[in-house]
């Protein structure tokens, strides 16, 4: 029903994936080359076409559409006076950070993860303190290491992210039940990000963090970005059940100017959330068979190279320990070379040196063209050894 296989030409269009030096094969950055969703893209023309481009209102059906998203879609039922619009997940993050910690104080992070994350509380003046999580081929949680890390006195803050970036691992419920019993049993408070929560593979299902016995206290970041590829509109909300914490929440987030939208961002968010489940499940479908046609390509072509067994996101983490010690030289020759853009997973920390990440979200064909490229220049990068 839905196109995703026609190419969208994104070149000089100020694209911050595709407008850079000698980028012939983008695979970087999280976002999608496919069009938005035809719902979507109606409401922001309808948008546009008003002609006055003033400032913008949170509308009533903000908090409502989202809310009925996450009750009916994944089981969570969310009171809209919980939700709260913000610019974008990384700056309510930050100011998450600011407005729930001190000067030096401790935040746990699963390690790989999301680097903007350490950004994020580093900038604040905190520390990261990291739980690498455990590795053999695939990802699971060091529980001893975690207990460890949350009981520290100078921890007072857990940034979970659920599904997990870059490992794409979804977390069950009684990962999420355990991390909230620990956190609890050591007085850390949870941020949750599920940006990515609506772009598991067909055959499963995330679980939310709010929907755990203690989900209620913590502090859950979503958004249409990721799942609807909405990014540039800087639209996302927080979701705090607590009245106490969202009372907080609220004052930090209108104090740091990160609660007042732009002129399309709620537009598409809530076109997204009301209408966009059609186009999201064939969306689903096309990148898991493009996370397979990768498997199967670099299983012929490129066999030292590991796919981790992911459940969610389209970003493909690719263990190439057996043809490198650290991934970055070989980044950065594949994309002065040879145009390939992948991202080198040391910026991810923990084990994230032996990685590359790889975006997917594009046309099959396009997609192959890449993977074509990224193993010829890996050979050739290994053959001048």
């Amino acid at each position: 029903m839905f196109d995703f296989d026609t190419p969208v030409s994104r070149r000089h269009t100020d694209s911050l994936k595709w407008d850079l030096e000698d980028c012939r094969y983008p695979m970087w950055v999280a976002d999608m080359d496919f069009a938005a969703a035809p719902p979507i893209r109606a409401a922001l023309e309808a948008k546009l076409a008003t002609g006055v481009y003033g400032y913008q209102l949170v509308p009533a059906d903000f908090a409502p559409a989202i809310a009925d998203w996450w009750r009916t879609r994944h089981g969570w039922a969310v009171d809209p006076s919980w939700v709260v619009f913000c610019t974008g997940i990384v700056p309510a993050i930050t100011t998450l950070v600011q407005c729930l910690t001190e000067m030096d104080d401790g935040v746990v992070m699963l390690t790989p993860v999301y680097d903007i994350f350490y950004h994020s509380v580093e900038n604040m003046g905190r520390h990261v303190l990291e739980c690498p999580l455990s590795y053999d081929g695939v990802y699971s949680i060091d529980w001893v290491g975690l207990e460890s890390q949350l009981a520290r006195p100078e921890a007072t803050l857990f940034i979970l992210c659920n599904p997990h970036n870059p490992t794409g691992q979804v977390w069950t419920e009684n990962d999420l039940t355990s991390i909230g019993n620990l956190c609890q049993k050591y007085g850390v408070t949870v941020v949750s990000d599920e940006i990515h929560c609506d772009l598991t593979i067909p055959s499963v299902d995330y679980f939310p963090y709010g929907r755990t016995p203690l989900g209620d206290r913590a502090v859950v970041c979503v958004s249409a970005s990721k799942a609807f590829n909405l990014a540039g509109l800087q639209g996302a909300a927080v979701i705090v059940p607590d009245a106490d914490l969202h009372r907080r929440v609220e004052r930090a987030l209108n104090a740091h100017e990160v609660a007042e939208p732009n002129v399309l961002a709620t537009v598409g968010t809530i076109a997204a959330f009301r209408e966009g489940a059609a186009w999201l499940d064939e969306l689903r479908a096309y990148l898991y068979r493009n996370r397979l046609s990768l498997a199967d390509y670099l299983a012929r072509e490129l066999p030292e190279a590991h796919v981790v067994d992911q459940q969610a996101t389209y970003l493909m983490w690719v263990d190439m320990s057996r043809l490198v010690s650290d991934t970055r030289e070989l980044c950065d020759y594949l994309r002065s070379e040879h145009g390939v853009w992948v991202t080198a997973g040391a910026q991810y920390r923990g084990n994230g040196g032996i990685f590359v990440r790889i975006n997917v979200a594009c046309p099959r064909a396009h997609l192959l063209d890449g993977l074509r490229a990224f193993v010829e220049g890996t050979r050739r990068y290994l053959s001048r050894s």
